[in-house]
């Protein structure tokens, strides 16, 4: 089964596409940004149902699903919209569309109406990549830099889930939750730095910035399109315990570098954030490793000692750019690996002050070095 998704935001289409898949595990899910790509797509090979956008940077969405409905006259056509009104749903009612879904929507609704629209399963498992490297490290290279994520944590994953499910959850204890999930706080800072959600430039460095301007219902969808991802967590028991190690590091590091902070009167937030994503590099090569083995594939510790040393660097560097992480986050993750010798800044100090008190000896005389810089001689 093909599902058609035409959404020109990137999270709202991923969140959408995560949720198909999850209701109809074997389905090929393609998602489109134009309503010029979409209508070549449709015409190339046609769909089984469309999920379509009303307002296109190209046009308006109805304009694709003009032409499903001269070609087929029974697909299930599914309209996200703003404009749910009354005059809009009566303009378009000669197309048949099945469901309008408002802007902004709850996942769980989405499901719901989904549920009742998508064809029955035929029962086929879901389809795996073909790959043609035969070892994880030629993968790992092949791999694009869009393809790079992190594994959310199990506690996380299975508390989102049940709230999809439609058990009731205690949201606030859910946020606390997140400030310690190196995943969910990089793809909620992602979405809250982006072109789309931050038009005012100022950059949101913490997770409850993210939060506040994301809003609870942005916030848990975009969760909830990780959680729903069909390799969303660590199942390995290899991998879960090199990636909570990785986790224990990172609490050490969030708890004296945020101590720090507060010694030098300095907002603790920042250091929290850089802190808790300075392993994404490891973390994302554990990722990409789970979703290698779910794929059918073997790899020995050996392998995944060597992906990890030559990998982990550049993934988060590449990660870095990719969700357009500010500029003071990058510079505090830099500095718990090492401090360029120009550096004057005092917070890039204290947290490669924090990361050295954590990996060195009590007399090390760096550490005296770096107390003088920050001034807590």
């Amino acid at each position: 089964m093909r599902v058609m998704i035409l959404e020109d935001d990137g999270w709202i289409a991923d969140l959408l596409k995560q949720i198909v898949l999850s209701l109809r595990p074997g389905s090929q899910v393609i998602c489109l940004e134009s309503v010029s790509a979409a209508l070549r797509e449709w015409q190339q090979r046609p769909a089984d149902m469309l999920i379509c956008d009303w307002n296109l940077p190209d046009g308006p969405g109805t304009r694709l699903l003009e032409q499903v409905r001269r070609d087929n006259g029974s697909t299930p056509l599914v309209v996200i919209t703003g404009r749910s009104d009354r005059a809009s749903v009566m303009a378009v009612r000669a197309l048949k569309i099945n469901a309008f879904i408002s802007k902004p929507f709850q996942a769980t609704h989405v499901a719901a109406s989904l549920e009742t629209l998508l064809p029955a399963d035929n029962g086929e498992p879901p389809p795996q990549p073909a790959d043609p490297h035969s070892d994880l490290l030629a993968y790992l290279h092949s791999l694009p830099s869009s393809a790079l994520q992190l594994p959310l944590t199990a506690p996380v994953r299975d508390h989102l889930l049940q709230s999809f499910k439609g058990e009731q959850i205690d949201l606030r204890k859910l946020a606390g939750e997140w400030q310690h999930d190196p995943a969910l706080t990089a793809r909620l800072l992602a979405v809250a730095n982006s072109s789309a959600y931050n038009q005012a430039g100022k950059p949101c460095t913490s997770l409850l910035e993210a939060l506040h301007k994301l809003g609870a219902a942005n916030s848990l969808n975009l969760a909830l399109g990780l959680a729903l991802r069909q390799c969303s967590a660590l199942d390995n028991a290899l991998l879960r315990l090199f990636a909570q190690a990785h986790l224990d590091s990172t609490e050490q590091l969030i708890e004296r570098s945020t101590q720090l902070a507060r010694e030098c009167a300095l907002n603790p937030a920042p250091f929290h954030t850089a802190a808790l994503l300075h392993r994404m590099g490891e973390l994302c090569v554990l990722y990409l490793t789970q979703q290698w083995q779910d794929s059918g594939q073997r790899f020995s510790e050996a392998q995944l000692m060597q992906a990890l040393d030559q990998f982990s660097g550049p993934f988060a560097i590449s990660i870095k750019a990719q969700w357009q992480l500010p500029m003071q986050l990058r510079e505090l993750i830099g500095a718990c690996y090492n401090l360029p010798a120009n550096n004057v800044k005092r917070e890039n100090i204290l947290m490669r002050l924090a990361a050295c008190e954590l990996n060195s000896a009590p007399d090390d005389p760096e550490l005296a070095r770096l107390r003088r810089l920050a001034g807590l001689t």
